[in-house]
């Protein structure tokens, strides 16, 4: 019988918490480690929605990209959104676990998964990471940079929107301007902007960048392709509930059925 530590052993294993921020919370964030597992639920973000979901389907554990609690907590009760989240799921015994920033960076992780997407070629992290063991470093690192045909950028941001399954995206730039190399920082990731400049890259594909970011890209002569947060990572909850079936083989997992990105794009 597979239980909470099994799970989470198999997560750590390929993203393991040394390679998450300083100020993130990885691992798990609820739940008996010895509790047993039948049904996994993947998602972006615990929401309402993914918590009515997971009690009505007697989910055991929600991996979670996100965390939740993201920040320490006083207490936890209805009162809050966050209180009431956790409060439902540990009342229905089900187990939380975010491999986040981790998972970002893991070798095969989302940034990894985005440059696989697009085609790229010669991918290596945006900032390599330098652990203890130089051979187990290797490929570890925040964001990605990856090599393509030379490209108009609106040429590019089109082969984002279709990997992404997106209707809409924004875009920094001339969608005339040539790229030839790509720099990515999957969710929310503008001051990639900078590491990208020096790896060469022309452009840098990232979720959503806050307005002077986009600003600050566009005098500093580097472009930017922005899906939106929802679209640059989710599409890896669902890769990641397929892993986990793979490897877990008698445990049901499942991407979310009911979490849907919060914005809507317009014609």
């Amino acid at each position: 019988m597979v239980n909470v530590a099994d799970v989470c052993r198999y997560l750590e294993s390929f993203a393991p918490a040394a390679l998450a921020e300083d100020w993130d919370n990885v691992g798990l964030l609820m739940g008996d480690r010895q509790d047993s597992v039948s049904k996994v639920m993947t998602c972006l973000t615990v929401t309402n929605a993914v918590v009515e979901e997971a009690i009505a389907e007697n989910v055991n554990m929600v991996v979670t990209h996100h965390p939740i609690p993201f920040k320490g907590v006083k207490r936890i009760s209805t009162d809050s959104l966050t209180g009431s989240l956790l409060w439902k799921l540990a009342s229905n015994g089900i187990a939380v676990y975010s491999p986040h920033t981790a998972f970002d960076s893991a070798r095969g992780g989302i940034n990894k998964q985005l440059a696989d997407g697009l085609g790229l070629s010669d991918v290596k992290p945006l900032t390599p990471f330098e652990l203890s063991d130089a051979e187990s470093s290797e490929g570890l690192g925040k964001g990605r940079r990856g090599d393509c045909q030379p490209v108009k950028l609106g040429v590019l941001a089109s082969t984002v929107a279709g990997f992404l399954q997106v209707t809409g995206l924004h875009v920094v730039g001339d969608p005339e301007m040539e790229v030839s190399r790509v720099g990515i920082g999957c969710g929310s990731a503008g001051e990639f902007i900078h590491s990208a400049l020096r790896s060469g890259c022309q452009v840098l594909l990232t979720g959503e960048a806050r307005f002077h970011t986009c600003l600050e890209a566009e005098a500093l002569g580097i472009a930017m392709i922005l899906p939106g947060h929802y679209a640059s990572e989710r599409f890896a909850l669902e890769t990641l509930a397929t892993q986990l079936t793979e490897e877990f083989p008698d445990v049901f997992v499942w991407a979310s059925r009911q979490e849907s990105d919060p914005l809507t794009w317009m014609e």
